[in-house]
């Protein structure tokens, strides 16, 4: 019951706003995160001086801050995005090259995109397939909460996207991924729990990366595509495709999964303050017998 309450007197509310009056609440809700509460101020600091030892504490004063304002957009646009329209959702993201993978759409050729939680990754869901010729597939873990679960769902998906479960990837890879789909994988999380692995140096940290969009990859031999988000302006996003490989199943262990974190690492370091800091992304250590790749 609290749940409900809370998105229809609360969320879904705030989610009619324009997007002018949401960030004004954005600039309140820094001031809160930021200066008032310190949400996860301890993990952020760890996490950017680990990843730019480099810089002085008025740099990584400077990077902090302009995350917390970031991470307060973040939050108000996804509030957004429940009561977001089409023409508002297709105009909010810029495709940069679709021709890139529509080139393997017309061939009905799947593939997999692979990015991290840069910039703002849920405009992909609201809007990517509206950009592209495949039909678009998101992976996702489902939330604790059902009602917030099928309201996330429902979101997501109102302009195109498929979402499945983690649990689902298996079944869905071996049944419906050859209907020329596009399967999104968010591949930057701490894999716990995961015992496949790559490990590799990301952000000057022995870093455990996921291997499913390896693994999928060289078992389907589906060519894999990195997607780089950008910010362009307040609320509005681009979106830009290159090549990892068109021949997975020819390429060395660990190439896929060390390429995307690269690749991803090298926008980090250009654009620091867009990266998700608060995430506890070094909890897992390698142990003596585990390869640095």
């Amino acid at each position: 019951m609290g749940s409900k309450l809370l998105f229809y007197l609360v969320i879904k509310p705030l989610s009619l706003a324009p997007f002018r009056l949401l960030y004004v609440l954005s600039d309140f809700l820094y001031f809160v995160l930021f200066r008032l509460l310190g949400y996860r101020k301890e993990v952020v600091y760890k996490n950017l001086k680990k990843s730019f030892p480099e810089k002085s504490e008025t740099e990584i004063n400077a990077i902090a801050k302009k995350f917390y304002h970031h991470l307060a957009d973040i939050i108000v646009e996804s509030i957004k995005f429940f009561s977001i329209s089409l023409p508002e959702a297709n105009k909010r993201l810029e495709v940069i090259n679709p021709e890139l993978i529509d080139a393997f759409a017309e061939k009905n050729q799947p593939v997999i995109l692979v990015g991290g939680h840069y910039c703002n990754w849920e405009i992909i869901a609201i809007s990517l397939d509206l950009k592209i010729k495949h039909q678009t597939v998101a992976l996702y873990s489902k939330l604790k909460n059902d009602f917030f679960n099928d309201a996330m769902l429902k979101t997501r998906s109102k302009y195109g996207i498929k979402m499945v479960t983690t649990k689902q990837s298996s079944t869905f890879f071996e049944v419906e991924s050859a209907n020329n789909t596009a399967t999104v994988f968010g591949a930057d999380q701490s894999p716990t729990h995961s015992k496949q692995v790559v490990w590799t140096n990301f952000l000057k940290q022995e870093t455990a990366v996921a291997f499913g969009t390896e693994r999928y990859a060289i078992k389907y031999n589906y060519p894999v595509i990195y997607g780089a988000i950008s910010r362009t302006k307040r609320g509005h996003y681009s979106f830009e495709m290159s090549l990892i490989t068109d021949t997975p199943r020819e390429t060395p262990h660990g190439f896929i999964t060390t390429e995307h974190t690269k690749r991803l690492e090298n926008q980090i370091i250009s654009e620091p303050a867009y990266w998700l800091w608060t995430h506890k992304r070094w909890k897992r250590k390698r142990k003596e017998d585990e390869i640095v790749y």
